[in-house]
């Protein structure tokens, strides 16, 4: 709740910064001049956004504080075994207590099932936390694209207006030039924006997968140590 609060509050006072400035008046005359390709580059920038804060709000869940959990389970396992251990996972949100579970409910079929069970469900949390990036991606590559093809568009409009007009003059192309810089400017802007966020998400997933990785060997060490000790 504490984010959506945070995120209508910044959306609030951009608006609020752009309307006393008069930005929203100028965004609003170079949208409509830009023609009728602005409407899928915009598109574009409001399906990447909610893609983008659905990821955002994803990986803020996900974040675990990893050293403080490590040491949480292997006092669990030294007190009370793997039971204990394993509701400190149950009560312990992210990834990496998820790979931990997986791995500790495997435990009576022997420390190789447990290697198993971490790959192997580590990497199905990996692909949750890699969802609908490739659609980030996607409004990357295609905000650009639509910004070029209505350059192309407004070049042909130029072209035309010089032919029926029979000259070259800068009120006849001025119309045409405008579509194509401007469909390229808010392309290039709805790109780069989307790009941040892809970036940032790379970041942290890399983060959390390196996380799981290092905690799932501290937890084997742990399990094998605990084994060598009852015998």
């Amino acid at each position: 709740m504490d984010f959506v609060t945070t995120i209508a509050s910044l959306f609030n006072i951009i608006a609020q910064t752009t309307q006393d400035s008069g930005m929203l008046n100028w965004l609003s005359e170079k949208y409509t001049a830009g023609g009728i390709f602005m409407h899928p580059i915009l598109a574009s920038l409001i399906i990447g956004l909610a893609f983008s804060f659905e990821r955002l709000w994803t990986l803020t869940k996900a974040r675990t504080n990893t050293k403080k959990f490590i040491v949480d389970v292997k006092k669990a396992l030294n007190t009370g075994g793997v039971e204990a251990a394993k509701k400190v996972c149950e009560n312990t949100r992210g990834p990496v207590a998820s790979v931990f579970y997986a791995g500790l409910l495997r435990y009576d079929e022997g420390l190789d099932a447990i290697e198993k069970s971490i790959s192997a469900y580590g990497g199905i949390e990996m692909g949750f936390l890699e969802r609908g990036l490739i659609w980030i991606s996607t409004f990357i590559t295609l905000a650009p694209m639509l910004g070029f093809t209505g350059t192309v568009q407004g070049m042909i409009e130029a072209f035309d207006a010089i032919k029926e007009a029979a000259q070259i003059s800068p009120s006849i192309v001025a119309s045409g030039i405008a579509v194509a810089l401007l469909t390229t400017l808010f392309g290039l802007v709805v790109a780069m924006i989307l790009q941040v966020f892809y970036n940032y998400f790379v970041s942290r997933i890399d983060r959390l997968v390196s996380d799981m990785e290092q905690s799932s060997i501290e937890l084997i060490d742990a399990l094998y140590e605990m084994k060598d000790n009852k015998k």
